[in-house]
């Protein structure tokens, strides 16, 4: 028999629909309704499988970010995507992991939707526009305004300093190292002066309710000795796993110039439901 297309494709359907919602939970609520809808068509007239799931996908993950934006209007404190247990293979395909790390979905926060959906499909998935314009709802021509228009949103805020994945990875073993020990001095020598560290504890667990700025107040928050630390992979890049007292929290790290510049910490419990089994991610 031949596999269903929507099986065919459920990873790629996945990573679009992640992109645009930033939640692993919504994107699978999002592929269900699509299942659905997609059990009710009639296969004969579906030129294209592939296209067709992808723009349906879209228009649910778009009918589900814009009635999300209400629920992250009440959100206690800072709000950080949730993060996936991804396999170093994902780190192979350096565009896929540049565009699903935490520090680029937090970027593409900053846009309203159908700017998110169009920068998605378009930057990530390389989807004609004219195919997009059918997704989103858009002309073609519209569709080419507005990815301009969001590229330019992201370029103006996305880390500005490329650095090799080999850089990335030593960076992260020291500042992990550093945590291990819990020594201030050990913190300060990988941060930049200029650090920003976002905490996200959705008001379930502790955490900063802003971000904190400057090396010497973000180090002191970190420096204690009672925890464990491991190294892992989370959405496509090397970062750390924390845990203190039974509680758990992942730590996502943009690193510049041999420095660690930003530091996302999500302790969220119904965020860090995903870091046991590594997430299926394709473009």
């Amino acid at each position: 028999m031949t596999e269903d297309p929507y099986v065919a494709h459920r990873s790629l359907l996945f990573t679009v629909a992640y992109e645009m919602l930033g939640s692993a939970a919504d994107a699978e609520d999002v592929l269900q309704e699509s299942w659905l809808r997609w059990a009710d068509v009639d296969r004969s007239q579906v030129r294209d499988p592939r296209a067709y799931l992808v723009r349906t996908v879209t228009r649910q993950a778009l009918n589900r970010l814009r009635a999300m934006s209400r629920r992250r209007e009440d959100y206690v404190g800072e709000w950080l995507p949730e993060p996936l247990l991804t396999s170093p293979d994902v780190a192979e395909d350096i565009e896929l992991a540049e565009n699903v790390s935490i520090a680029m979905l937090t970027v593409l926060e900053t846009l309203g939707p159908t700017e998110r959906a169009v920068f998605v499909l378009r930057e990530v998935f390389d989807m004609p526009y004219g195919e997009i314009a059918q997704a989103v709802g858009k002309s073609a021509a519209a569709v080419r305004q507005i990815a301009r228009r969001a590229r330019e949103h992201v370029a103006a805020r996305r880390p500005r300093v490329q650095v090799s994945r080999s850089e990335q990875q030593a960076v992260v073993e020291r500042f992990l190292a550093a945590l291990r020990t819990g020594q201030l001095q050990e913190l300060l020598d990988v941060m930049a002066p200029d650090v920003v560290l976002i905490a996200d504890g959705g008001g379930i667990a502790a955490a900063a309710p802003a971000p904190v700025h400057g090396a010497e107040l973000v180090a002191k928050m970190l420096a204690r000795p009672d925890r464990v630390v491991s190294a892992v992979w989370l959405n496509g890049a090397p970062a750390g796993r924390i845990e203190i007292d039974g509680r758990l929290a992942a730590v996502s790290l943009v690193v510049e110039n041999g420095k660690v510049t930003r530091i996302h910490a999500i302790a969220n419990p119904r965020k860090l439901t995903r870091l046991d089994e590594p997430a299926e991610l394709a473009r």
